[in-house]
């Protein structure tokens, strides 16, 4: 078993890039979230034996898609029996603009987690904000409380910003990082 576990929905497969870029450095198991808002077979017990579990959604109207909405109002089982507490939580969230109401998507992550008892992770990344910055520079978008990416609305998932992408593996680096250091 992993010692991060990566739960994710992705609409359209731009989520789905940025969750395999975050899992190819830091060695997280993906556990997608179906269309229907199931986890596959075996979901349940390999967020049970996780250090780590790290939320993704992309970002829909305000939030996160009503498939992870799902599966967090069913995380109450392991919530009643406090099966996450002292677990590390971290969130990453993607959506077609810059802003996009992504905060609103990572603080419901945060939420879930501290219900949970959870300790939340950022990417403690400085943002690339100088008048030299392009937006493929690491952290452009300026995430702190968790990852944000951006995919146009006409972008293919082969055209996400390879700065977006190069973000998603450094925050996957800080994520392996912290779970040696913190969870063994």
């Amino acid at each position: 078993m992993s010692k991060i576990v990566i739960v994710y929905h992705s609409g359209y497969g731009h989520t789905k890039k940025v969750a395999e870029a975050v899992a190819s450095t830091s060695g997280a198991l993906l556990l997608p979230i179906d269309a229907e808002g199931n986890l596959p077979e075996g979901g349940w017990e390999q967020l049970l034996a996780a250090r780590m579990i790290v939320f993704g959604s992309p970002t829909y109207m305000g939030g996160a898609s009503w498939q992870f909405k799902k599966f967090a109002d069913a995380s109450s089982k392991p919530w009643f029996a406090r099966q996450w507490k002292d677990k590390l939580a971290a969130g990453f969230t993607n959506s077609a603009t810059m802003n996009g109401d992504k905060f609103s998507t990572l603080h419901y992550f945060f939420t879930l987690s501290q219900q949970h008892g959870m300790l939340w992770v950022g990417p403690a990344m400085m943002p690339s904000n100088a008048k030299a910055s392009t937006r493929n520079d690491l952290n452009y978008v300026g995430g702190f409380s968790g990852l944000m990416t951006v995919s146009p609305s006409d972008a293919s998932v082969d055209e996400m910003l390879p700065g977006d992408i190069a973000t998603a593996k450094a925050f996957g680096t800080r994520l392996a990082e912290v779970t040696a250091r913190l969870a063994g």
